[in-house]
């Protein structure tokens, strides 16, 4: 996710100083007497569109049951996690194909205003009102002639699509779908051995670094070279300024439609291939094929596109990021901590009707209605009001996937990170997914079981959702 301060970055001092999002009335006018502090200005955050409020609370995460079916012991352990707010359904076809439009505009918009193709300059924004220069940005308020172009403008508009040589059909080439984006890292940069200032790095004598030590950085950064292609490289440098802690990304964000045949040998799925994504019938069900790199480039650009929305109030908000590990549990599980997103251990109700999307026998995937996913918010929501928490689509979190789990993490907000680099080794590069799917027996859906996928890796049963930190301070749980 692009993490951009509501505030400013004052420097490196004691951890990193930020300016609370302050108003123009803060400064301090008086020249002596009572100290009686400086406010802000108010803020009252409203409801993100399709997200329910997860209050804060606590929870034994896991179980003390060790699991007949598959041998396996879930880690345990009591946490504390604070409120947040989360996609009430998994991330649609029709919410990430916005997604994948966006880029295709900014591409042919880019285009319109390159004098390769149109040349036409009001496409692209490089001075201000009063005429001085800015850093270019596109005019997204002038609209792409779609219905009467010239030469030149169906020329820009033509260059992102390209032709099935059997059908003749016109398709948006998958290839150039590519989104741009930055990260600040705040951990790393809050670290005591980091600091600019080198007297500095000593103060704990448990992690002390010499303060003429040459302090070294890693940091990502990514370019397109001269063929089409992303390359992804880990650059590691003396430590210098903030910037070294800003990591650049490149992301194919279209999804990868053949997974639902490379997911499974010797099937027929090649009508989902090519209507699972396109086709409007679909545009209600969880997107899949897309990986965690995918999904958080998704983050990225749901706050890029917020922001462009809401005016001043854009610096107030926390950005959409993907849930931890434990926030997925503790949302799924809800006050009651059941180890089903609903309160019976079965998975029928009386009326022998399913309360999820799974595998209920083998080689018997339509039981429940559904041979693969089911339309979001087709079974009934959790106590939380959070719909499909358990089946239709497993879910990307942002948590590396250990052995160890919660055992390894803090009981206050637990999370672990791990960015992996391109040259590391494949094992680093597990995130945890959590859920269970379409396709999953009956244990593989209950809240409280674990799995991973590769961060690269993307499958036909796994989807994601969005969750977004609270701006200021939270209630407690009833």
């Amino acid at each position: 996710m692009n993490m951009k301060c509501c505030g400013l970055i004052w420097g490196i001092m004691a951890g990193l100083a930020f300016s609370a999002c302050l108003g123009p009335r803060s400064a301090s006018t008086a020249t002596g007497g009572e100290v009686t502090g400086v406010g802000g200005t108010a803020y009252s955050e409203p409801t993100p569109y399709g997200m329910v409020f997860v209050k804060k609370g606590s929870l034994k995460i896991g179980t003390e049951e060790t699991d007949s079916l598959w041998g396996m012991t879930i880690p345990t352990r009591e946490i504390s996690v604070d409120g947040f707010w989360m996609d009430a359904n998994e991330v649609s076809n029709a919410k990430y194909r916005q997604f994948v439009f966006w880029v295709r505009d900014s591409i042919i918009r880019e285009r319109l205003a390159d004098p390769a193709y149109a040349g036409d300059e009001t496409y692209k924004i490089e001075e201000d009102k009063f005429g001085n220069p800015v850093t270019p940005y596109l005019n997204w308020k002038k609209p792409i002639p779609w219905k009467r172009p010239n030469e030149d403008e169906l020329r820009a508009i033509e260059s992102v699509y390209v032709t099935n040589p059997a059908t003749g059909e016109r398709m948006l080439d998958a290839r150039q779908m590519n989104y741009r984006y930055e990260v600040f890292d705040y951990t790393a940069a809050a670290l005591r051995k980091h600091r600019l200032n080198p007297d500095e790095r000593n103060l704990n004598t448990d992690h002390a670094v010499d303060a003429d030590e040459v302090v070294m950085i890693s940091k990502d950064t990514a370019y397109i070279d001269d063929e089409g292609r992303i390359v992804r490289e880990t650059i590691t440098r003396p430590l210098s300024g903030l910037h070294d802690f800003l990591n650049t990304y490149i992301v194919n964000i279209y999804p990868d439609t053949t997974c639902w045949v490379n997911d499974f040998s010797n099937a027929e799925n090649e009508r989902y291939m090519l209507q699972y994504f396109s086709n409007p019938a679909y545009n209600d069900y969880p997107v899949v094929g897309v990986t965690w790199e995918q999904a958080n480039a998704f983050c990225d650009w749901r706050t890029e596109f917020l922001k462009r929305g809401l005016g001043a109030a854009a610096s107030q908000i926390q950005p959409y990021r993907l849930p931890t590990e434990v926030e997925w549990e503790f949302a799924a599980r809800g006050p009651e901590g059941a180890l089903f997103p609903w309160e019976t251990k079965g998975v029928k109700s009386e009326k022998d009707c399913y309360y999820a999307n799974f595998k209920p026998d083998r080689g018997d995937y339509t039981d429940d209605g559904s041979l693969i996913t089911s339309k979001c918010g087709s079974y009934s929501a959790n106590s939380n009001g959070l719909f499909d928490m358990a089946g239709n689509v497993a879910e990307w979190t942002s948590t590396v996937y250990t052995e160890s789990g919660v055992d390894g993490m803090s009981d206050m907000n637990p999370e672990l990170k791990y960015n992996a680099a391109k040259e590391d080794p494949y094992r680093l590069k597990k995130k945890s997914v959590r859920g269970g799917s379409w396709k999953d027996p009956e244990s593989m859906i209950r809240s409280v079981w674990r799995s991973y996928e590769y961060q690269n890796q993307p499958r036909s049963y796994i989807g994601f959702r969005c969750v977004r930190s609270v701006s200021g301070t939270t209630n407690k749980r009833k």
